[in-house]
């Protein structure tokens, strides 16, 4: 197993264990399974496990092995605030006490504010003390390490990274993310200013092993290397040194046992030219399903009316290039979840946008498009309950 270090020059393994795919049996997590596959990664040098709050009966199952196996001092755990359901510092205290008793541990090595989308949200957290209660956790010895866990646009990333004096952040990075959300521009400026980066959704999910176009998965099957898609985009974010850790939900033997090996043979820089314009040329087919042909420059931003039209293109593409579901989540959680978000119809037509694509879209018509695919009547009632209840004060 490779390690790179944290902000204060200790060893996280490359591989990072996600627990929120735990098997499940008769409805509820299969621990047995769970604990020979956590057992089988500790073995082979996995040494970070990150679950969450809202993670269905994780914390506890996680906390029951490394209870009934004596291995607490041998990982690090990391769970997570669910900031969503926060309204006053009296929360927090219940949360994560909750969320200790769980674990049965006594303390956190890395505690993320869940879910950051936009900037508010950190302002709220602020505003109820949150500063002072994690100077108060650390100083205890409860939390060793404070980040934050984000889904949204680039700008408003550097924003909350640039507030506070965070330890570590989790990004959603991939070969197919990299101009979206934090990308690699946010990457980047975590590390310029020493802080540790951790992946997730690192193959989207699965999708990008499971519903990639079948011109794609020929050409992975056909190549000299012999590597899985899963391989190519692990190794994809394993070859930039700003990556510290990569997490993966892993859920069987085979798995575990696979993740680890490529996490042990793809040190940083060892891409060579002809693998990147390979990933080039995975994008493209990808890309051949899409609905507009944005690359996500943002040249046609900001917008006077607040509409995220990289954003909305996005989310659009990715109904036809995944799935309808896909779309509609990417476009909620990284673009509405913007407390100046506005939606397509707030277009007036003003034509800016359109002066400054590269791609000469024709962005006025494609936004009204955009909008009845993403919004169609019956999910706007649950995108504005949503919102509301994510952003509310």
């Amino acid at each position: 197993m490779q390690y790179r270090k944290n902000k204060h020059g200790e060893d996280v393994s490359l591989l990072g264990y996600g627990c929120m795919r735990f098997s499940t049996k008769a409805g509820r997590i299969d621990i047995d399974k769970a604990e020979k596959e956590i057992l089988a990664a500790i073995e082979a040098g996995v040494n970070y496990f990150d679950t969450a709050y809202i993670y269905t009966g994780s914390e506890a199952a996680l906390g029951e092995i490394v209870e009934r196996n004596g291995i607490r001092e041998k990982i690090n755990i990391a769970t997570k605030l669910p900031q969503y359901l926060i309204s006053n510092s009296a929360a927090i205290d219940k949360y994560f006490a909750e969320e200790l008793s769980r674990l049965r541990t006594t303390y956190v090595d890395y505690y993320l504010m869940h879910h950051l989308t936009d900037f508010s949200q950190w302002e709220k957290l602020k505003a109820i003390g949150i500063e002072d209660w994690i100077a108060k956790r650390k100083a205890s010895g409860e939390i060793r390490n404070i980040g934050f866990s984000f889904h949204g646009s680039t700008d408003m990333f550097q924003k909350i990274l640039n507030d506070y004096d965070w330890d570590f952040c989790m990004i959603q990075y991939n070969y197919l993310d990299e101009v979206a959300q934090a990308g690699k521009e946010g990457l980047h400026a975590a590390a310029a200013k020493g802080i540790p980066v951790w992946i997730m959704e690192p193959l989207r999910g699965g999708k990008l092993v499971n519903l990639l176009p079948e011109s794609a998965k020929k050409m992975i099957a056909a190549h000299p290397h012999g590597w899985t898609a899963a391989e190519w985009g692990f190794r994809w974010l394993y070859n930039q040194s700003e990556v510290t850790c990569v997490l993966s939900g892993m859920n069987s033997l085979e798995m575990v046992q696979e993740n680890v090996r490529i996490a042990s043979n793809a040190p940083a820089g060892h891409f060579t030219q002809e693998e990147f314009e390979f990933i080039a040329k995975i994008i493209a087919e990808i890309k051949r399903t899409e609905k507009v042909g944005c690359t996500g420059c943002r040249y046609c931003m900001p917008c006077p009316k607040g509409i995220d039209i990289p954003g909305i293109f996005r989310g659009w593409n990715l109904m036809y290039s995944e799935s309808k579901f896909s779309g509609m989540k990417d476009y909620f959680q990284t673009t509405l979840l913007r407390k100046d978000s506005a939606f397509a119809t707030a277009c007036i037509g003003c034509g800016k946008c359109e002066k400054h694509c590269p791609q000469e879209i024709p962005i006025r018509e494609m936004l009204k498009k955009a909008d009845k695919d993403l919004r169609p009547w019956y999910v706007r009632p649950v995108m504005n309950i949503g919102k509301k209840f994510m952003l509310r004060k």
